[in-house]
């Protein structure tokens, strides 16, 4: 037999994968870890304890005695959070936590700065996208003012993904798609790095080879062989960010195709048939060559979930907590009792680009419970999805399809909230496991093992969810909208410490 094994790293858990080329599944495997929150604004990881220490033990897990031989695996792929800003020495050694993606605004002055000097036309016409919190020049810029004995010693910056496939191949890559995030220093009308428009950043030099995801980037190592136990020489793909991988998962091929992953934020990918530029909206070259991408990314979802049942539902058992906080959910009517909140908890990525908005839980009254308050915080993420799917529609974006995935899918009223918030059917496939299922089948497209056209066998759609429009949602759609106006300039004083 011949298996393809992938590994994903999310924001709070590491999850893995060994399949066959049908597609079936034959080894599955996680592990937990935390964000790092040192301050707010800030979130970070350990590359060595929350990447690749998981790598290895979610590997391992899956190549135990009597299980998988490592001789079987033809091919690996990894795929982790991104965009990250992390400096490794000339040995590939990390120098600090890694900064993570947008949910990460310490940048902010350094955005601000960037584009008041190249000019938010040109970074558009160059780069594809406008800077914000998800942007990893500001943030090397940050690095650069802030810490300057550490970028003294940088010998290159990585992301996540980066940074394992080094760990795995010794190789020095980066995916095309995730180098878009790298604005200013990447320009996509060339796919190559770029420096005049910030030449004091960093030199291009110290950023990884550009591959595209498919790509073999480098063959497992001695040394990564007697860390993960794979065998020395298996191919290694240049891999990709989670959220690719996961549109990947379900099928995402052909332009009018939108991913919505609901994970521990919601992040969207639509598939297009050309490149396109608006400031509220990301731009990336997709996986393959000659193919594009529009995205949008919450900053907070699941990751709000958990904020809630770590604050407010402590008296619940944590394996069955959120089974539960859905059932206190289903028991409030739409638009929870006239309860509407505000999920920017740490600020805001798309469409408002505002890493200084605030969370908050308006019109509460003696009457409401925490089903009504749970069920708030999913409608609030649910406004927040349909502020994105009206931006797509704006620029002439609207989906033809929508395919639902990741760990908020078991969670039916999330899902038919999004649904009938939005007006979109949601196409649920049977594995909804994600990014690691994507990596497994990216790995067996680089060998040749499989077609693109393949997914739809490995993956076929299992259920849909039928928007069911409610009058209250609109009606609470708008308030949320002004409800975000009306605090913006509270939330900035707030962190002026006026």
């Amino acid at each position: 037999m011949s298996y393809t094994l992938g590994i994903d790293i999310g924001t709070y858990e590491t999850k893995g994968v060994i399949a066959d080329h049908q597609g079936r599944i034959v080894a599955q495997a996680s592990t937990a870890h935390k964000m790092i929150v040192p301050r707010p604004g800030w979130a970070e990881h350990r590359a060595d304890e929350d990447w690749w220490q998981d790598f290895v033990k979610v590997c391992k897990a899956m190549l135990a005695p009597g299980k998988i031989d490592p001789a079987d695996i033809s091919a690996v792929a990894c795929s982790a959070i991104g965009p990250c800003m992390l400096p490794v020495d000339k040995d590939g050694a990390p120098l600090m936590n890694a900064v993570l993606y947008g949910v990460d605004g310490r940048a902010a002055r350094e955005v601000e700065d960037l584009t008041r000097d190249i000019g938010e036309d040109a970074l558009l016409k160059r780069c594809g996208n406008a800077l914000t919190s998800q942007s990893v020049g500001p943030k090397i810029l940050w690095l650069k003012r802030n810490r300057p004995e550490v970028f003294a010693k940088t010998d290159k910056i990585f992301t996540s993904t980066s940074y394992l496939v080094h760990r795995l191949t010794g190789q020095s890559v980066i995916d095309h798609y995730t180098a878009a995030n790298f604005a200013p220093l990447y320009d996509v009308e060339r796919l190559n790095w770029c420096q005049d428009l910030a030449p004091d950043i960093i030199e291009t030099a110290r950023l990884p080879r550009l591959l595209w995801s498919g790509e073999i980037a480098g063959q497992i190592t001695s040394q990564a062989a007697a860390e993960t136990g794979l065998a020395k020489g298996t191919p290694v793909t240049t891999g990709t960010i989670d959220a690719a991988a996961e549109a990947l998962s379900v099928g995402l091929t052909a332009p009018g195709d939108m991913m919505m992953m609901y994970g521990s934020t919601i992040f969207i990918i639509l598939h297009t048939d050309k490149r396109t530029s608006d400031a509220r909206l990301w731009y990336a070259p997709w996986l393959f060559e000659g193919e594009h991408a529009a995205m949008a990314g919450l900053a907070t979802s699941g990751t709000l979930t958990h904020w809630f049942r770590d604050q407010l539902a402590a008296d619940l058992e944590p394996q069955n907590a959120f089974a539960l906080l859905a059932a206190e959910a289903e028991t409030s009517p739409p638009g929870a009792n006239g309860l509407l909140m505000l999920p920017y908890f740490s600020g805001e990525r798309t469409p408002i680009h505002d890493p200084a908005a605030k969370g908050a839980v308006f019109g509460l009254n003696l009457t409401h419970t925490r089903g009504d308050m749970y069920r708030a915080l999913i409608e609030a993420i649910a406004y927040g999805t349909r502020h994105v799917t009206e931006t797509f529609a704006q620029t002439g974006q609207a989906p033809a399809r929508v395919l639902a995935v990741g760990g908020g899918t078991k969670n039916a009223t999330w899902l038919q909230a999004t649904s009938d918030i939005t007006g979109l059917d949601q196409i649920v496939c049977q594995q909804t496991i994600g990014a690691s299922y994507g990596d497994a089948f990216l790995a067996a497209l680089a060998i040749g093992a499989v077609q693109r056209a393949d997914i739809a066998r490995w993956n076929p759609a299992s259920k849909t969810i039928r928007a069911q429009p409610h009058p209250v949602y609109d009606k609470q759609y708008a308030l949320f909208r002004r409800l975000y106006e009306q605090t913006r300039d509270i939330a900035k004083e707030l962190d002026a410490g006026v």
